[in-house]
């Protein structure tokens, strides 16, 4: 039996992931959702060309805890490798299931019977059977084997277009654009910092001031409800008016974290004493990140007396359900969630908590739709961030010019705070609640999972290696999975190591990684981009511009990427130009991937330069565009995008490989244009005017 994607091992039977009761066409189920990276489309064509038939027949399903084989969440950029395999295989006996029925109907050999877009065909010609017709002569309930092959591929690696932006283009493919008869509309009144209480609720004021809008108590959680949305939004401007916090300073007590991870590779302290070595020593970090979805998080909920019903844009839907029920003691069978297409994320944003909001507050009104927007303040700030973070390298160069030594230090916020992580809820609602579901323990993603703080902790290289990743959960600030989660940083900081080293060395800095790389396609990805972007050994750069390399494989199992930036420096930083080279393997949308690529690409630019949520208090103040700013369309770099492709290679998920080598390609590029080196996320206007009037 072939070794079955985790997928197909927790939801088996064929008729979880596709269904032939709509005459014509075929349901597509998968638990991966869309977050705007095409992804339905990517899977559309896999099972079109498991089952042989037009792109135009797949349905494909928006994940539904009630109707969708549980994946776990949408994450580490494995939705075409997991969810795509399994559908694959699913196809594939799908397809071989309605031949052999076919053949037994018709009482002829197996043989003689093939298919064309669903239709029987016998001996080459029609039979007047379809894949529809002979549906129900399948055992749906059948385990997938992983033993048949699908049709010949014809969809996979082209670029149809996505199915999803049809309804996004005319105004109503977001959650955003929901509408529920009779529905009421709900603002959040948040907790002004981790624990806060609520003293006191000035009802009468609220009615003579707003009659049109109620209130919502329970505990510390506040809503104002009412049919008319800006009437609502009107009474939240003058909460202040209203509403007594105490802001519990002393109540958040730091949690317990996990035992720090160590890594070995090889011995990393033999070559630190030898004869002519050079010790190096540089620490480098980035501060906590926003999502910034461009539309805040949204969830719509009913309660009908026996179910609870959400639809949010989460990206783990089951998980969502199980703490929604815990919180709300439910069983899990009486609530629902089901995904709608929200403003995209990457990583783990309010999508969660809003959904909680309205699952709250449709629970205490019976039969009353219920929908709960967040403002872009809560959006900002009131949601998990990407985690905080540092880390310190110190390596040893041999008298020969090669790293003997590298001892590498990690300390980070946590980056899993998603719901039923660690056993606890980790939705801001829950704490409003009940205080006591704040997390007394925090642990991270592990290593076997593609790790937390320590993903691409371990660098892709051949010197020997010590790596320790530590957690700190000191701040009260509540941090979580954003895109790559710690590649961001660690790659940002052994890339910048590289180029540091190669400087100590006297070597080029492609050559000298060239010369501590033996994975072939790493090596073929970082040749690659250097053609491409015409890379020249002495040409990096000086009087205020400058250009840099760097390069990794995500996850140190994923895709391959490297990249080359070119920059320009005065007053601030300004990248020009990106080359970028990715090594996927088998591209089932080629044009899907690139996108994810350069956007990726976009976003890791905006990281590089701008971003930085700041922390006043133990809390983040509210912010808005201009507080916490990011990359605008007039500083878009030129990009240029180039995959290596081998069909063999099977494909790997791409939507996250950018954030670590465009990041240190950038700060590389810095470094040569200022002849100094920038060392701490984001390379801010502020930050690059303090370096220089301090020389």
């Amino acid at each position: 039996m072939t070794d079955l994607p985790m997928s197909l091992k927790t939801s088996p039977a064929m008729g979880q992931w596709m269904s032939f009761e709509q005459q014509g066409f075929v349901t597509l189920r998968t638990g991966k959702v869309e977050l705007g990276q095409g992804i339905l489309t990517a899977l559309a064509q896999i099972a079109a060309d498991g089952l042989g038939t037009d792109l135009g027949r797949i349905l494909p399903q928006s994940a539904d805890t009630d109707l969708s084989p549980n994946e776990g969440m949408t994450v580490g950029s494995l939705s075409v490798e997991v969810s795509g395999g399994s559908i694959r295989l699913a196809a594939a006996q799908a397809r071989a299931a309605l031949l052999r029925a076919a053949a037994q109907r018709l009482d002829v050999p197996l043989d003689r019977v093939s298919s064309e877009d669903g239709t029987i065909l016998k001996d080459g010609e029609p039979t007047g059977l379809t894949f529809w017709s002979l549906s129900g002569d399948v055992d749906w309930s059948l385990p997938v084997t992983g033993d048949v092959a699908g049709a010949p591929n014809s969809l996979v690696g082209s670029s149809p277009p996505r199915i999803d932006l049809a309804a996004k283009y005319t105004g109503g493919g977001f959650i955003h654009d929901m509408v529920i008869d009779g529905m009421q509309h709900v603002r959040i009144l948040r907790q002004p910092s981790r624990l806060a209480r609520l003293v006191a609720v000035d009802e009468a004021f609220l009615t003579r001031r707003h009659p049109a809008v109620s209130v919502y108590r329970k505990a510390d959680f506040l809503a104002l409800i009412g049919a008319d949305e800006y009437a609502v939004e009107k009474a939240m401007s003058e909460a202040d008016r209203f509403v007594t916090w105490d802001n519990g300073t002393g109540r958040w007590t730091p949690p317990e974290t996990a035992e720090p991870e160590v890594f070995v590779q090889g011995d990393a302290t033999a070559g630190a004493a030898e004869a002519g070595s050079k010790t190096f020593v540089a620490r480098y970090s980035r501060p906590n990140i926003a999502h910034g979805s461009i539309g805040p998080s949204c969830a719509l909920a009913v309660y009908d007396g026996d179910r609870l019903t959400v639809w949010c844009h989460s990206q783990g839907i089951f998980e969502l359900r199980a703490e929604i029920a815990r919180c709300l003691s439910l069983e899990t069978s009486q609530v629902r969630v089901i995904h709608a297409h929200g403003a995209g994320c990457y990583g783990h944003n309010g999508a969660d908590d809003v959904g909680l909001d309205a699952a709250i507050v449709a629970f205490a009104h019976q039969g009353q739709p219920v929908r709960v927007q967040w403002s872009r303040s809560d959006e900002l700030g009131r949601g998990p961030v990407g985690a905080a973070m540092s880390a310190r390298i110190e390596a040893t160069l041999s008298a020969e010019g090669r790293i003997s030594s590298w001892n590498m230090e990690v300390s980070s916020a946590s980056h899993l705070q998603r719901p039923g992580a660690n056993g606890y809820i980790n939705l801001t609602s829950a704490e409003a609640l009940d205080p006591d579901n704040a997390p007394k323990l925090i642990a991270d993603l592990p290593a076997m999972r593609g790790g937390g703080a320590s993903r691409n902790s371990v660098a892709n290289y051949d010197f020997p290696q010590h790596v320790t990743v530590s957690l700190d959960a000191s701040s009260p600030v509540r941090t979580s999975s954003l895109r790559s989660l710690a590649a961001n940083l660690n790659v940002f900081a052994i890339e910048s190591a590289m180029d540091e080293l190669a400087d100590l060395a006297g070597a080029d800095p492609l050559a000298f990684r060239l010369d501590h790389l033996s994975d072939p396609r790493a090596r073929a990805v970082l040749t690659e981009v250097a053609d491409l972007a015409g890379w020249t050994k002495g040409e990096l750069g000086g009087d205020g511009e400058g250009r840099g390399i760097a390069v990794a494989r995500y996850k140190n199992k994923g895709c391959w990427l490297a990249a080359v930036a070119d920059v320009e420096v005065d007053e601030t930083v300004r990248v020009k130009r990106l080359w970028l080279v990715c090594d996927a393997g088998l591209l089932i949308n080629p044009a899907g991937a690139l996108s994810q690529i350069e956007g990726g690409a976009i976003q890791t630019t905006s990281w590089t330069l701008k971003e930085a949520v700041p922390v006043e208090d133990g809390q983040i103040p509210a912010l808005d565009w201009e507080s916490y700013p990011i990359l605008r369309f007039s500083e878009l770099p030129r990009i240029e995008t180039r995959f290596i492709v081998n069909p063999e290679n099977p494909p790997l998920g791409a939507g996250e490989a950018t954030q670590g080598p465009v990041a240190a390609a950038i700060g590389n590029a810095v470094a040569r244009a200022l002849g100094q080196r920038m060392r701490d996320l984001p390379l801010s206007r502020d930050r690059l005017m303090a370096m220089l009037l301090s020389d």
